[in-house]
């Protein structure tokens, strides 16, 4: 995304307690727990939760056993659902499991049988992003409004602000000039409580404890706007005020709007689904592309179809921030990162129960947690590529 002149972007954020939120989680939860003991199965997993019911369904295929509903008690009791005036209590909510194996018809285009490269899971197109405009190489809005909604979960879970309650919401408006980030300009924030505070008090503790921890003051504007609890009120909320389903929070978990999105959702998927893997590797590419100096900013498409191992097409935008040509960098590109899917998964280490913690705040430019499509390990060869280039 290239702009000039003054503009105000806003990106949200979900925290553990959103229903939707609660659903990644879940259905995150049963794949680590089968990749722990069956790292080559299939599992698409899809969760719905609703008031004092959580529902398992989707297709996997497995020489593991696990015991979902136990998982699925354990990660609303992680979460802090606790109570059922919040609509989920982990020890007395109805679970109802519904499961299916994987069609035959798209393991034989999927597998790695008889000589047969392991093709997509299925057919589509992901992206990948990267600006330098944050240290994590991350777009501001989005990266600030995923630390709001993190901060909010550790007052809760440490006991500094005990009346909090698991659902809550962050937004981020950011100024920008000549493309870069100047200020702060509004941040909204829907925190659920138990009643038990002042509209006052919670409103200012957000302000000091949470807003003004995680948002450093000179990024805050002089006029900056203040939105907490706008309604007035939030006490009645999780699924009490909603019901959750896994992949409903896609922009959430990618860029907070910024650039280009396939449609396709992350969580409860393993990495034969290009849709989650392929974005891992297009975020991957993006960010060591910015990483090595080639470009301000970068996004990268990946398409594929299913049961097909090459890539259908790459592009590489830099929106005009290259230091050399897009279709230059492209090639470099081709040369450097291997996006056939196995390739994607040996490079990036995904037969692994590493997926739970991206069920929340983000999936990219977390400095919490390491994920592998996160390292910049092949911004010195990016380096070294671009200088070869100039001198051609």
């Amino acid at each position: 995304m290239k702009r000039n002149g003054k503009y105000l972007f806003t990106s949200e954020s979900v925290g553990e307690g959103h229903p939707d939120k609660v659903a990644d989680q879940i259905s995150d939860s049963v794949l680590d727990a089968i990749f722990a003991k069956d790292p080559k199965a299939r599992v698409d997993c899809e969760t719905l939760v609703m008031q004092g019911t959580v529902m398992i369904t989707g297709q996997i295929t497995t020489c593991a056993y696990i015991n979902i509903p136990t998982i699925v008690r354990q990660t609303l009791r992680e979460i802090g659902f606790d109570n059922a005036k919040d609509g989920l209590d982990w020890e007395t909510c109805g679970i109802l499991v519904s499961l299916t194996e994987q069609s035959p018809d798209i393991a034989m285009g999927v597998d790695a049988t008889n000589g047969k490269e392991q093709g997509a899971g299925d057919q589509g197109m992901v992206f990948g992003y990267a600006s330098n405009e944050t240290k994590e190489l991350m777009p501001l809005p989005i990266l600030l409004s995923h630390r709001l909604v993190k901060r909010l979960a550790q007052l809760r879970h440490d006991g500094t602000m005990p009346y909090l309650r698991p659902d809550c919401k962050s937004q981020v408006t950011v100024e920008y000039e000549g493309g870069k980030p100047k200020c702060v300009k509004t941040v909204v924030i829907a925190a659920q409580n138990n009643g038990s505070v002042e509209d006052t008090v919670l409103k200012q503790q957000i302000i000091e404890k949470v807003i003004k921890y995680v948002i450093p003051a000179n990024l805050l504007s002089p006029d900056v706007n203040y939105v907490i609890n706008g309604t007035g009120r939030f006490v009645i909320g999780g699924t009490l005020a909603d019901s959750g389903l896994t992949g409903r929070k896609i922009i959430v978990d990618t860029y907070g709007g910024v650039g280009s999105h396939g449609g396709g959702c992350f969580s409860g998927k393993d990495p034969s689904k290009v849709d989650r893997s392929g974005c891992y590797m297009a975020r991957y590419i993006a960010k060591n592309v910015v990483a090595a100096g080639l470009a301000d900013q970068c996004e990268v498409q990946i398409s594929y179809a299913i049961g097909v191992a090459e890539p259908i097409s790459v592009l590489v935008n830099t929106y005009e921030t290259g230091k050399i040509p897009d279709e230059q960098i492209l090639e470099l590109v081709k040369k450097n990162f291997n996006m056939k899917p196995r390739g994607i998964i040996d490079t990036l280490n995904l037969l692994r129960p590493i997926y739970k913690k991206t069920a929340c705040f983000g999936h990219f430019g977390r400095d919490d947690v390491e994920f592998p499509w996160e390292r910049c390990d092949k911004a010195e060869t990016l380096k070294k590529d671009l200088e070869a280039a100039k001198k051609a």
